[in-house]
């Protein structure tokens, strides 16, 4: 069985160097959808869907279902071609939504900055559940991103975890959420 999941994701998904090689054919544009829908196993889904959950409701309110869908497709896409641009050598297929929900979590910080968001905190053996500004959360979150992105500067196939098109996409959600988003009044928590 595993050989021929790993022949359905090297078919399904966007693996960066045959991208740059090929360009956007209909095949690869095909692929930047489909790779959006498949994940590296259960933990990865679920995590995925615990972002999507807490934040991605308040977002699709404010834009309504169709915006919303047109929304998320799109920072997926600008998601996953800023991991190609990071990485347009690499042969490890880019699995997942978190390109996506990423977008979906810089649209957030700009519509909800001070939303609540209530967060596990670890003091040594006590865990607490706190409510924290968005802002913060997402910019611990943001922050953690870019390190962990360039500190991986130097490894770009070895890489694992696609913490460039995290950053790509938490960045065009805040840069296309003003296109997307109606005008109403910020939620106040």
């Amino acid at each position: 069985m595993g050989r021929h999941l790993d022949a359905f994701i090297y078919t399904h998904a966007v693996v960066p160097s045959q991208l740059v090689e090929a360009g956007l054919t209909m095949e690869q544009v095909t692929r930047l959808t489909t790779t959006m829908f498949l994940h590296g196993g259960w933990f990865h889904l679920l995590s995925n869907m615990l972002y999507l959950w807490i934040f991605g409701d308040n977002v699709e309110d404010r834009m309504g279902h169709f915006k919303y869908l047109i929304f998320y497709l799109l920072t997926g896409y600008l998601a996953t071609l800023a991991h190609v641009v990071y990485a347009p050598l690499s042969n490890v297929p880019l699995v997942g939504a978190s390109g996506a929900i990423a977008g979906v979590l810089g649209a957030y910080l700009i519509l909800f900055p001070r939303a609540r968001v209530l967060t596990l905190v670890f003091f040594f053996i006590i865990i607490q559940v706190i409510p924290i500004p968005a802002v913060i959360f997402l910019g611990i979150w943001f922050a953690l991103q870019i390190l962990s992105g360039t500190a991986g500067l130097s490894e770009q196939a070895a890489q694992s975890v696609a913490f460039w098109a995290h950053i790509g996409g938490f960045i065009a959600g805040m840069l296309l959420v003003k296109f997307f988003a109606g005008r109403k009044e910020a939620v106040k928590y």
